[in-house]
């Protein structure tokens, strides 16, 4: 009996062993079959010029910030987004991240780690929040450095304030700490920190304080296709990209008498879109590429300043504009088209309860039938700086009512004194819209 068992004892042992080996064997062979983590490097110089590498291939960044419609980004040409912190990764139903999504879709991403702002109440010399910024900033590395869909970490946005000089040596002695640690926990993706807009003394202090920053990221709206000659201008001699642009911003278009900021129509930004990427990428040795704000929707002075898409999901004429600058076509479908607009209250002060026509004429460029939505709000009220997150003013109930021939409409001028908008959402009924507003005042 002893030695019968032990012959069965070292059978069994035999089969473990070759049990955990073929085990051993389909985990390796399962790991072998994954995605690996992307690996991204800068090649050159300053003098030579600087080139994005990923996976050994060049890239020149075609990006958007936001986070909506990547089906239409990657359709258009685009290859890149950004995120402006980890809350929109995360933020998705079921298991995948925004990561996951953008990697089906063929678009890399510049993975935002939002940093606190002083004029939320974040003190750069307060020892109890740096050390918990640096955990969520570690944390937030450590989970996501190996996504093959992740290009380099966004460090920030506008953390030196979105006005002034922006030359506080505590943020960007911070800055460079954390760009430092997260080299030590990913070596394999540049990091780059986001400023609003550049100016010599803030350029200065980030160069002398954060030198382990790869790349800077500008955030600049009316001047963007000048940053790079500033940058030149001040001595800037890393690569950098333009983190947000497209238009000008509310704070920098002419006013109404009523300050009411006047925004340019559908059309204009088109173009101003379409010129702002096409100059940008002029600097092709030290500009490593750009993202177009905003890829999606919100409300900021009005919410079609800077939407590139309808809340319902409709991509805008922008969207076609940056087509056509990124692939050198356009879109087989594309947005309606402001043709001329007849609107007796623009930037006007009227009567109340008076009434007066409005017509406005859109083409199609596939001839597609047009649907026409009117709708009056008051001006907005909870303008904030920044971005920080604005609240939708209300509708005028009645104010409009549509007449028989397309695009016209009668307008009853609110009853109640005060400045409001006219606003109009054209559809094609495939996808594509154009939105534009008028102010006007209510005078008594």
């Amino acid at each position: 009996m002893p030695s019968t068992t032990v012959r069965v004892h070292a059978v069994c042992l035999i089969i473990c062993v070759a049990c955990l080996s073929l085990a051993s064997g389909i985990a390796a062979e399962n790991a072998g079959s994954q995605e690996k983590g992307s690996v991204v490097a800068i090649e050159g110089d300053h003098t030579r010029g600087y080139t994005l590498m990923r996976n050994g291939q060049a890239f020149v960044i075609r990006g958007a910030g936001g986070d909506q419609r990547l089906d239409v980004l990657a359709a258009c040409g685009g290859n890149c987004l950004r995120t402006w912190g980890v809350d929109a990764v995360a933020a998705r139903e079921g298991k995948e991240t925004l990561l996951d999504v953008a990697q089906k879709h063929g678009i890399a991403v510049t993975q935002g780690l939002w940093l606190g702002h002083e004029r939320h109440g974040f003190d750069y010399g307060n020892a109890e929040q740096l050390a918990r910024q640096r955990r969520e900033v570690e944390e937030a590395v450590t989970r996501f450095k190996d996504h093959p869909a992740l290009l380099t970490w966004g460090l920030g946005n506008e953390m030196e304030g979105p006005t002034g000089v922006g030359a506080n040596p505590a943020i960007w002695k911070e800055i460079n700490l954390l760009a430092k640690r997260i080299k030590a926990i990913d070596p394999h993706h540049p990091v780059m920190t986001v400023v609003a807009n550049v100016n010599p003394d803030k350029v200065k202090a980030i160069q002398q304080h954060a030198p382990d920053i790869d790349i800077l990221g500008v955030n600049a709206y009316i001047g963007a296709s000048g940053v790079g000659k500033r940058l030149h201008e001040f001595g800037w001699t890393k690569p950098y990209c333009i983190t947000e642009y497209g238009l000008p911003g509310p704070w920098e278009v002419e006013h109404t008498d009523w300050q009411a900021p006047i925004e340019p129509s559908s059309r204009t930004k088109a173009g101003q879109t379409f010129v702002a990427q096409t100059t940008i990428m002029e600097d092709s040795k030290q500009c490593l590429g750009s993202y177009v704000f905003l890829w999606g929707h919100k409300q900021e002075a009005t919410g079609s300043w800077f939407s590139m898409f309808l809340p319902s999901g409709e991509k805008t004429p922008r969207v076609d504009a940056l087509a056509k600058a990124w692939s050198g076509t356009w879109p087989a479908n594309r947005a309606p088209i402001l043709k001329s607009a007849d609107v007796p209250c623009d930037n006007r002060r009227v009567k109340p309860g008076q009434t007066m026509t409005i017509h406005v004429r859109y083409e199609d460029p596939e001839d597609d039938p047009l649907t026409y939505d009117w709708e009056v709000l008051a001006e907005s009220t909870d303008r904030r700086v920044g971005g920080d997150e604005e609240k939708r003013p209300d509708a005028v109930p009645g104010a409009v009512t549509p007449s028989a021939r397309k695009g016209e409409v009668d307008l009853l001028v609110p009853r109640t004194p005060g400045p409001y908008r006219l606003f109009v959402t054209v559809k094609d009924g495939k996808g594509s819209a154009a939105v534009d507003n008028w102010p006007f005042f209510v005078s008594p």
